[in-house]
């Protein structure tokens, strides 16, 4: 006899099993929508000024995945695929005082950057950009998670190793 579920694994899920079961258990459910909170963290954002000016940028990306997966506090169901697979929370906040290093990143990105939220215990910044692609920042480096939220969140569940993000030289000015 089959297992039971809240939700049938046979049927085509927008997210891979092992991400989905991440998401249901973490309490996101298809069609969550909290505009409402999304629109609060885009106003505290757009109110913070660093000591020296830094701002943040929030776009339409950005808001669109804390409405979805905002206070989210997501945990991985088993051992990763290529890492161990740790923890995050979407909250934007907890990137308000890196208003800078969000800029720093998006001008060498040549996009913007706005915060998405946290990996809870290697405190890594969960970052996306105005285009939708998302990325973390530690003190390793800065990593590419994923082209959308679906793909950094099956990422970042199943322990998938990132690329790190690098900025390549022109051919001819490689050594």
């Amino acid at each position: 006899m089959p297992l039971s579920t809240s939700y049938d694994r046979t049927s085509a899920t927008r997210f891979p099993v092992a991400v989905d079961a991440a998401l249901r258990g973490a309490g996101w459910q298809p069609g969550r929508w909290d505009i409402k909170q999304a629109e609060g963290w885009a106003d505290a954002l757009r109110a913070h000024t660093s000591p020296v000016g830094h701002r943040h940028r929030v776009f339409p990306a950005a808001v669109e995945a804390w409405a979805e997966f905002g206070g989210l506090h997501i945990s991985a169901p088993g051992p990763g695929r290529h890492i161990a697979p740790t923890p995050f929370h979407i909250d934007p906040l907890h990137g308000l005082h890196l208003a800078r290093t969000l800029g720093d990143l998006g001008r060498a990105l040549a996009t913007e950057v706005c915060p998405l939220g946290a990996e809870t215990s290697s405190q890594a910044l969960l970052a996306i950009d105005a285009e939708g692609r998302v990325h973390s920042l530690d003190h390793t480096g800065d990593w590419y998670l994923g082209a959308d939220i679906d793909q950094a969140l099956a990422t970042l569940v199943t322990g998938s190793r990132p690329p790190r993000l690098s900025l390549q030289q022109p051919d001819d000015q490689q050594s």
